[in-house]
């Protein structure tokens, strides 16, 4: 299933004013900016949701379904990830919220935690044995970013993915299984919607990593879902008692929280993408290697901090901990072990998807490194994005593929226009006239 089919993250032509500030943010350098507006090169985006974050303008913003898809199914599942818990204030039982959803249209509500507590306890059984049978940490699968980027920017590490596919698809599956025998009613006639923090989550929930199928027939923003709420549960005096997880699944919402479900000590997590590629490049050189799991979120804080939620992600981190409280440590069952093959595992490992490949003749693709070597050790070095490039070594890929012109350096431009034009040269790459005398 090719992963640039079908992408969350959206650009608004319209709104973009042709600032640089996505185009540095992006970690895969899938974005340009010509001719005052910002575009995105499908096939590296990554759906991290950082160019939503930091947009000025909101041009950006993710795609999600809307309410209206819930009439195509006779019965519907909502899907609430641990995170949207986190959302609401003076809530003080989950079963409110999960109550809640009920009286917004679902039938039914199924919690993501619980298949969170089931990847929790299979991990926990079967680290030892992925771990002899790899070279460094086994990287947690659960971040549809992440793998993703480990996927186009660092291939070494393909193998040391935990092939065990995100809770939100083993939710799914679980769900339509036991609303089947529940209800009577055929696969096709059951609807399971994810209420999702966050634009990854959105495009693995249409194309999943290591899996050929989706269970889930549709991705509700957590947004959208809290503003259907608010009203809904006003008019709750008893909730039902629908909970069937415990604090290791609820715990998944924060980063370094599946790690610490995993119940030992030799671990990492870290959160942020910046933060998540300084870990991977360690991972990479092999400086974790005595290190036994990491735990990797792309945005801030773990899924709290994703930009589909309403709620500060250090508030809503809080939230959460006030309502694990008084929870077990864990509710669900293990999974039976003929299923587990069908609802856990990956179906296809996880490949190097090849995105920065200059050509496929590889005489032709090495004479092309050469030539961006060269222009890229001609330009000033600074990776300023004035010429609508993230870095300099981006912009002389650009001028080597026929995407950019070299005289669209702006320092470049100085040089040129120093002599016979210094005026018309923007304050912040005017060189010092005194400075200039002297050389």
């Amino acid at each position: 299933m090719e992963q640039n089919t079908f992408h969350s993250v959206t650009l608004m032509p319209d709104a973009c004013k042709g600032c640089i500030s996505c185009m540095k943010r992006c970690p895969t350098e899938a974005i340009r900016v010509r001719g005052g507006k910002a575009t995105i090169i499908s096939e590296r985006c990554i759906d991290c949701g950082e160019c939503i974050r930091i947009c000025p303008s909101h041009a950006k913003r993710a795609v999600t379904d809307g309410y209206e898809q819930l009439e195509r199914f006779r019965w519907k599942i909502a899907l609430p990830a641990p995170s949207f818990y986190g959302q609401f204030s003076g809530i003080d039982d989950i079963n409110y919220i999960l109550t809640g959803l009920k009286h917004i249209g679902f039938d039914d509500v199924f919690e993501v935690s619980r298949a969170a507590e089931i990847v929790s306890l299979f991990s926990r059984k079967s680290l030892a044995m992925l771990k002899d049978t790899m070279t460094g940490p086994v990287i947690s699968s659960a971040c549809p970013a992440v793998v993703r980027l480990i996927k186009i920017r660092f291939p070494a590490l393909c193998a040391n993915v935990l092939p065990i596919n995100e809770p939100i698809h083993i939710a799914a599956q679980l769900a339509k299984q036991e609303a089947m025998q529940k209800t009577g009613l055929k696969e096709e006639e059951i609807g399971v919607f994810f209420i999702t923090p966050c634009p990854a989550k959105v495009t693995s929930a249409k194309y999943p990593v290591g899996s050929e199928r989706t269970y889930i027939d549709g991705t509700l923003s957590a947004t959208d879902t809290y503003m259907k709420m608010l009203s809904a549960l006003k008019n709750i005096k008893e909730p039902e008692n629908l909970m069937e997880s415990g604090i290791v699944g609820i715990n998944w919402a924060n980063s370094g929280g599946e790690a610490a479900g995993l119940l030992f000590d030799n671990y990492i997590s870290a959160d942020g993408i910046e933060n998540v590629i300084k870990v991977l490049e360690e991972v990479e050189d092999e400086k974790l290697n005595d290190i036994d799991f990491v735990e990797l979120n792309a945005c801030p804080g773990g899924c709290v901090g994703g930009v589909l939620n309403v709620a500060n992600g250090y508030v809503a981190r809080a939230r959460i901990k006030t309502l694990r409280k008084y929870l077990p440590l864990t509710k669900s069952k293990p999974v039976e072990q003929e299923e587990q093959n069908a609802i856990l595992f990956w179906e296809n490992n996880l490949e190097y998807q090849a995105i920065y490949k200059l050509d496929d003749d590889m005489a032709v693709a090495m004479d092309k490194m050469k030539q961006i070597d060269q222009i890229k050790n001609s330009l000033p070095g600074l990776d300023c994005g004035s010429c609508g490039a993230p870095t300099c070594h981006a912009f002389a890929e650009d001028v080597v593929c026929g995407l950019a012109n070299e005289h669209d350096c702006i320092i470049r431009l100085r040089d040129r226009m120093s002599k016979s034009a210094p005026e018309v040269i923007p304050a912040p790459f005017r060189t010092n006239e005194k400075e200039s005398e002297k050389q």
